[in-house]
């Protein structure tokens, strides 16, 4: 399917082709030829970073007479950011089409300005609904031409309180508009909106109702609500080339986070309501140039920020609305990238978890939170990448490096190399001596549980870690915290090795010598045959479907006594 089959015509082609168009995408393909061929109105249901302003952009742009200069299309957005890339992503579109005119109108700018270019003539205008009903109780906004009317973002736009707006702008246009909505999520709220506004609109739904994007990772380390800074500053320092968002609930806990994170020499800003629009503006840009990495930011600040080649997506607080999380996670993992969305949680989020779990159909991985060795190895190899490709000028630093041999001629080759090393490292080395385990390894067992495994002998409380949950495999492998083996290296080792259907791991009880996990029954086999003859730092992997009867503390390591050979 390409876009000229979708009926868009050649202008438009040349103009998308240049900014790297080539085959529509999913929301694209179903919403085009509706919005060019009908006249009903239409709900359209699809992730952030799907291609939605294109899927509306383009048939709006096609359905406009550019020699009518009244307005003739209204798009309305929650916020002023999301309101200027619209409006630039449709001049972007239309640069073949030189008389047709696309205005941005929100707040925060110089209403003189914009009132100008109304009375010169538009045929498209984009607007946050506040500024727009000031335009038009001045009587500059004259809405009688309007045949289509597009509500992005309207589960934001809901969220933000704009119902009452959108109601008193509605009763401007002509009552035979064709409406479009466009939405990430379908709450009943949102669905409320299309029953009181829209005339029996037609339903698209790209992918599933609340799901996930299908690019995203979604994972979660869980520790003492007192440690999630740490946590936070442990991941940012185990990937070297982080960029990413970091969503906090509150401009509080924004603002304090981002300050601990710039006095701990990361490359951070934070972002929310209580800024200027001009701090906006600056913050905003600095990411988008990649000046800062990473950004801490409120959910409503955030809105039109938008960024492809996020690396990741950090939940400082689980929201309490699922369809807030499926926006957050959205922004990574986009253009058919692999993104990464992560939860710092507490036990008492584990519930809210599950509840995402659920709506979303994706399933979290428990991880790990990376110890000291595992971050400063990390950042070593990182450093030692960025030694490789760096390019090297040889003609300007020719004439340098003979003054430069001889005043290090003394050192070897290898003190050489921990100089350059120290150089980059002393600070995370200092920093990570001694530095704990603040991993909340186990939860808390009910009182119920806690009694009877109290009064249960020892034997038995191990016969059960050997014991699979119910429709599971217990699997053994002969590493453990002994060896510096945890769950994110058992994750990261079936990962890597486990062909076909990804595994899902259950319980994982690791011990000093060896380590027991839970997998499905249809995969144990496969597990096993995939962990057969690797090594781990030096270490020959043995692995077998697990014993219940087998007491493997005291058989020793290997595991090769075992009567079950896999």
């Amino acid at each position: 399917m390409t876009f000229e089959e979708l009926g868009i015509r050649d202008d438009l082609l040349r103009g998308i082709s240049e900014l790297g168009f080539e085959n529509p995408m999913p929301v694209q393909e179903k919403v085009i030829p509706r919005l060019l061929d009908g006249n009903h109105d239409l709900v359209g249901l699809a992730q952030t970073g799907t291609g939605k302003t294109a899927a509306f952009g383009l048939p709006l742009i096609q359905l406009i007479d550019a020699a009518d200069h009244r307005p003739q299309a209204l798009v309305l957005a929650p916020t002023r950011e999301l309101c200027l890339q619209i409006a630039g992503d449709l001049a972007d579109f239309a640069k073949y089409v030189p008389e047709l005119e696309i205005l941005p109108v929100y707040g925060g700018s110089s209403i003189e300005s914009q009132i100008r270019a109304l009375r010169k003539g538009v045929q498209i205008i984009v607007a946050t609904p506040g500024r727009l009903i000031d335009l038009i109780n001045r009587g500059v906004v004259k809405l009688e031409s309007v045949h289509t009317v597009v509500l992005d973002e309207a589960d934001e736009m809901l969220n933000m309180g704009f119902v009452d707006s959108i109601n008193d702008i509605l009763t401007h246009v002509p009552e035979q508009r064709k409406m479009l909505m466009f939405s990430a999520t379908m709450p009943k709220e949102v669905a409320r909106i299309a029953s009181t506004f829209m005339h029996e609109p037609e339903e698209i739904v790209v992918g599933t109702r609340n799901e996930g994007a299908k690019n995203v990772r979604h994972i979660y380390y869980m520790v003492n609500a007192r440690d999630k800074y740490l946590a936070l500053k442990r991941i940012a320092d185990n990937n070297p080339s982080i960029y990413a968002i970091i969503f906090c609930r509150t401009r509080r806990d924004t603002q304090e986070i981002a300050d601990k994170l710039i006095s701990d020499g990361y490359n951070a800003e934070a972002l929310h309501g209580d800024l200027s629009q001009q701090q906006r503006d600056i913050v905003m840009r600095k990411f988008r140039d990649g000046v800062i990495s990473l950004l801490v930011a409120t959910d409503v600040a955030a809105r039109g920020l938008d960024v492809d080649n996020l690396t990741h997506v950090v939940n400082y607080g689980l929201p309490d609305d699922t369809a807030v999380y499926t926006h957050r996670s959205g922004r990574t993992g986009r253009a058919g990238k692999t993104g990464v969305s992560i939860a710092i949680i507490h036990s008492r989020e584990k519930g809210r978890l599950k509840e995402i779990e659920r709506i979303i159909g994706k399933k979290f991985e428990r991880k790990e939170v990376p110890t000291p060795e595992h971050i400063i190895e990390k950042q070593l190899y990182n450093l030692a990448d960025r030694l490789e490709r760096v390019e090297v000028n040889d003609n300007e630093i020719d004439r340098y490096i003979p003054g430069v041999a001889k005043k290090l001629s003394w050192l070897s080759a290898e003190d050489l190399l921990k100089r350059i090393l120290s150089l980059e490292f002393n600070r995370l080395l200092d920093y990570y001596k001694d530095a704990p385990n603040i991993d909340l390894i186990d939860e808390k067992p009910a009182k119920k549980e806690h009694r009877n495994n109290a009064d249960r002998p020892r034997n038995d409380h191990d016969k059960d870690r050997r014991t699979a949950e119910k429709g599971m495999a217990r699997v053994y492998v002969n590493l453990g915290k002994a060896d510096g083996f945890y769950a994110g290296n058992l994750i990261d080792m079936l990962n890597k090795n486990v062909h076909g259907q990804r595994v899902d791991v259950g319980r994982i009880d690791l011990l000093p010598a060896y380590s027991l996990f839970d997998v499905r029954k249809a995969d144990a086999h496969r597990v096993v045959s995939a962990l057969k003859n690797l090594e781990f730092f030096g270490k020959r992997v043995y692995s077998e479907i697990a014993d219940p009867d087998r007491d493997y503390a005291s058989a020793g390591k290997s595991g090769r006594k075992s009567k079950k050979r896999q």
